[in-house]
This record gives C-alpha cells, sequence and structure tokens, in this order.
C-alpha cells in the first residue's frame, strides 16, 4: 500500500509577513506523515530588484526573466528565504533540507521557447528525480524547494512555485498518494476579492469554464488553476487552495479542485 505524501505550496502574503510565516512553518512542522514544501518569494523578489534599480515585467502572471532579474531571484529564492524557511524549520524540530532543482538534479527544465512572448530564463520541467526525494523523504528529511530548476547544462531557470508543486506531486505519485495544497493569505478561490468569505468551495472543469469567462479566475490565479488541473489529469489524489489552516482539519472552508 502506497504512503502518503502532502505537497505543501506557500506564496503571497504568508510568506511575505513574518509573523504569519512562522505560524504556518509551526503548523507545517507539526503535520504527520511525508511531506514537501515549495515557497515563491515573488514580492520580495521584486523589491530587492527595485532597490537595485531593476524593472520587473510580469506576462499573463508569470515573472519575464533576463540575466540581471535571474540573479536577483536566486539570491532571494534559493538563499535568503529558502534558509531561513530551513531554519525556522528546524527550530520546530522538523528536519528540513532546503533544495533548488539543481541540488541532486531533483527538477529537470528546458528555457521555455519563445512564442508570443519572450519569458527570457523561464523553465519549463521536463521530469522530476522521484528516487532522490523518495530517499530523502525515507531518510526523514523535509525537502524544501525554492522556484528555480535547471537545464542541465549549468544554466538555472526561474520557474513558477506553483508549477514545481504540481510536477512534484506528479512525478511522486507513482511512489506516493499525493496531495497537492496551494497555501496563501485568502481562504480560497473568491467569487468577490473584496470579500474574503465568498470562497468556491469546490470546482470541477465545468466550474472552472464558467470562472474562466466570467473573468473570477485571473491574473496569478490562471496559472494556480492550470497546474490544478494539469495535476489531478496526471493522478495526483488530490488539490485544495486556500489558507494555510485548510491544513487544520477543523478548517473547512477553502477550495478543492476535481476533474
Amino acid at each position: 500500500m502506497k504512503e502518503k505524501l502532502s505537497i505543501i505550496k506557500i506564496g503571497g502574503q504568508v510568506i511575505e509577513n513574518k509573523t504569519e510565516l512562522r505560524k504556518f512553518l509551526t503548523l507545517f512542522a507539526s503535520l504527520d506523515g511525508h511531506k514537501i514544501l515549495v515557497h515563491g518569494g515573488g514580492k520580495l523578489a521584486t523589491q530587492l530588484a527595485a532597490k537595485l534599480g531593476i524593472e520587473s515585467k510580469m506576462a499573463g502572471g508569470r515573472r519575464i526573466t533576463d540575466s540581471k532579474t535571474l540573479e536577483v531571484i536566486t539570491m532571494v529564492y534559493a538563499g535568503l528565504t529558502n534558509k531561513n524557511i530551513v531554519a525556522e524549520l528546524q527550530a520546530n524540530n522538523c528536519n528540513a533540507i532546503g533544495l533548488s532543482g539543481a541540488d541532486g538534479d531533483a527538477i529537470q527544465a528546458h528555457k521555455r521557447p519563445v512564442k508570443e512572448i519572450d519569458y527570457g530564463f523561464a523553465g519549463d520541467v521536463d521530469g522530476v528525480n522521484s528516487t532522490l526525494i523518495s530517499k530523502l523523504l525515507h531518510a526523514k528529511l523535509t525537502p524544501v524547494f525554492c522556484a528555480m530548476t535547471h537545464d542541465g547544462k549549468g544554466q538555472l531557470l526561474n520557474t513558477n512555485a506553483d508549477t514545481i508543486a504540481s510536477e512534484l506531486a506528479i512525478g511522486m505519485s507513482a511512489m506516493f498518494y499525493t496531495t497537492l495544497y496551494y497555501c496563501f493569505e485568502k481562504k480560497g478561490v473568491l467569487m468577490n476579492v473584496e470579500n474574503d468569505n465568498s470562497v468556491v468551495q469546490h470546482i470541477d472543469s465545468k466550474k472552472y469554464q464558467v470562472l474562466l469567462n466570467d473573468g473570477i479566475i485571473a491574473d496569478g490565479m490562471l496559472p494556480k488553476l492550470e497546474n490544478c488541473f494539469h495535476a489531478l489529469n496526471k493522478n495526483v489524489r488530490k488539490v485544495c487552495i486556500g489558507h494555510p489552516s485548510m491544513l487544520n482539519s477543523e478548517n473547512e472552508l477553502f477550495t478543492s479542485i476535481t476533474l
């Protein structure tokens, strides 16, 4: 019988707010069973880039990554943010190990081809080293992945953290019953962004199309939902979106995604 694995992506304002991040990491550390954490850090990267006089450009909810921007996100994602998270988890008796996709050849990717938009050094995932990650999990280590991959030729690539979480869930699904959680400051996908309690509690393929046509799902939520359905179509057991409190079994107000 397969063991259970929780893959949790944390982003949004939670990761920028030290108090909220500490609360989340305490909750994450207390979760039973195998788990993997994936984190973003886009707002921090944007802030640092601005201080350095580097303009941040976005298209379709995704960052356009030139060479200078790549240097910034490497510092923020793989350095400052990743190591602070790992240190905090160690303080909560969770033996975490910080990783990028390049470490242990954990996540392989290729530079996104130029079509209508040139995303620069952005990576699209080719595969996940599930054997390595499984060994880490069975060694009672908790992998903490930042939003970076590599192409196997010495090039680091900026890769959407939602995509990394989705691809990790897919890659590990042959070995584990994987559940994918996208955690951020809101309670889930909202019908009205001004009303935090207007949570759409269940979205399937048909409902998704309606919300998309009505403009309810837009901007950064677009790639998130795309990754949700991609994971479900590739044998991931369950996908949820909401506030970190959804990891507590007593909280039932979040969005669950099904086919």
